[in-house]
């Protein structure tokens, strides 16, 4: 694992308090393989973490655009908070090079799981805001999003891909696609859904996300991707 004076450096933070930071790289997996070596896992910093980005997102939106109405300020923190959005933007700074995985979940190929990366941001997110502050919290926010801010403000409209998919379907097939949960992971508070659109017994796209709606909505995307 690389040394977390360059995670430091990626971050643009300088922690008083480092063990928050280790803290928010530890995965469940290493605790059940590793007992009484940490404390706990970074599930509780991930729960603070998803609340932090979000009022910075939408703080940002709202006193940046005061053109924008509450539908669309929503759509847009929605777009720019996903689980997809977030792994990517782990990846830009090689956070999963940094995890605390156990063997098992290391050997699956963990340190690039969409999941482990997102929870592990959101995760960094709240070690930062409790050891750093809020102001230096936003400013590292904003900084990390920014290729992503550019791109999802710079769209025409946020799409409805479920009504966008089920259109082009119609229109083809005089058929309506249908969503099926496949799998939840993660306890009541952090569970990821995994969610595929069939039509008939044919998985025309899956995705992932913190609730249904939101998975659903990435299998769309990915389903018109495919078709188109």
């Amino acid at each position: 694992m690389d040394s977390l004076d360059e995670l430091q450096q990626a971050l643009g933070i300088q922690f008083t308090d480092i063990s928050l930071l280790r803290k928010s790289l530890v995965h469940r997996s290493f605790l059940n393989e590793n007992p009484g070596d940490l404390i706990d896992s970074n599930e509780r910093l991930e729960y603070l973490g998803d609340a932090v980005i979000g009022l910075v997102v939408a703080e940002k939106l709202y006193l940046d655009h005061p053109d924008f109405d509450e539908g669309r300020m929503t759509r847009l923190r929605s777009a720019l908070v996903r689980r997809e959005m977030l792994a990517r933007v782990a990846r830009s700074i090689n956070l999963g090079n940094y995890l605390f995985l156990g063997k098992g979940e290391d050997s699956s190929g963990g340190r690039q799981k969409t999941a482990n990366l997102s929870c592990a941001m959101e995760a960094v997110i709240a070690a930062v805001y409790i050891d750093r502050g809020y102001a230096e919290t936003e400013s590292m926010v904003m900084r990390l999003l920014a290729d992503e801010w550019e791109k999802v403000l710079n769209k025409p409209a946020v799409i409805d891909y479920k009504s966008k998919l089920q259109e082009l379907i119609q229109s083809k097939k005089q058929r309506i696609p249908s969503y099926h949960v496949t799998g939840m992971e993660g306890p009541d508070h952090i569970k990821t859904f995994s969610v595929e659109v069939r039509l008939g017994d044919t998985v025309l796209g899956s995705g992932s996300g913190k609730n249904k709606k939101e998975a659903e909505a990435e299998a769309a995307r990915e389903a018109l991707e495919k078709l188109r």
